[in-house]
Order: C-alpha cells, then sequence, then structure tokens
C-alpha cells in the first residue's frame, strides 16, 4: 500500500503562483512513475502532468504546459507541482496519483493510487 498527501493548495489571484507538494509513505516511492490530475467544479477529473519515476521525463497537458513543472524529490519520498501564471481556469481539487502498471498517462483507470486532493482557487 501507499499512502499519498498533498498540500499546499489555497487562494490565489489570477497570475500568481502555488506549489503543490506530494508525499508519499508505504511503499518504495522512488520505483513508481506518479501523476498529477484536477477535477474542476463538476466535471470529470483531467491529467495534469506526470513524471517518470527517475525524474527524468515529464508530460504535460496543453493547457498548463509552460506555465506548470512536475518535479520529484525521491530522497524525501515527494513530488511537487509548481503552478505559475495561474488563471480562473486552473481553479480544481488537485490530486497526485502513482501508476504502478501500463497503460496510458492520460487515463485515471491506470492509476493506482491516490491522494485525497487539495483545493485551488484561482480568483479573476
Amino acid at each position: 500500500q501507499v499512502q499519498l498527501v498533498e498540500s499546499g493548495g489555497g487562494l490565489v489571484q489570477t497570475g500568481g503562483s502555488l506549489r503543490l507538494s506530494c508525499e508519499a509513505s508505504g511503499r518504495a516511492f522512488s520505483n513508481y512513475d506518479m501523476g498529477w490530475f484536477r477535477r474542476p467544479a463538476g466535471k470529470e477529473r483531467e491529467f495534469v502532468g506526470r513524471i517518470t519515476k527517475s525524474g527524468g521525463f515529464t508530460l504535460y497537458a496543453n493547457s498548463v504546459k509552460g506555465r506548470f513543472t512536475v518535479s520529484r524529490d525521491n530522497a524525501k519520498n515527494t513530488a511537487f507541482l509548481q503552478m505559475n501564471s495561474l488563471k480562473p481556469e486552473d481553479t480544481a481539487v488537485y490530486y497526485c496519483a502513482i501508476k504502478v502498471s501500463g497503460g496510458s498517462y492520460y487515463s485515471t483507470s491506470n492509476y493506482n493510487y491516490w491522494g485525497q486532493g487539495t483545493q485551488v482557487t484561482v480568483s479573476s
């Protein structure tokens, strides 16, 4: 089992920045790719970005590319989502997740462990 706990969400003005953290406990964090997703109110959960287990490769949704950065510190069992130039449409609950098995990085069904989520609200 893996437990994931997100933190760092909050209220920020348009153009501002936030840094989300995702702390893992349980199984060896460094063995797994990680993803970030978000769920805007009334909508489905959507892919934001992912990072490979070594941290060497990242992938982003077009809507956040150039503004968001995924990173990880395996020594601290923690992943991060740096969000810059935030827009009101970035308002959502943000989740981190661990991907144990294969399949598309974009699909929530391919992630095995999830955090509880942290709310990010961007005011206009």
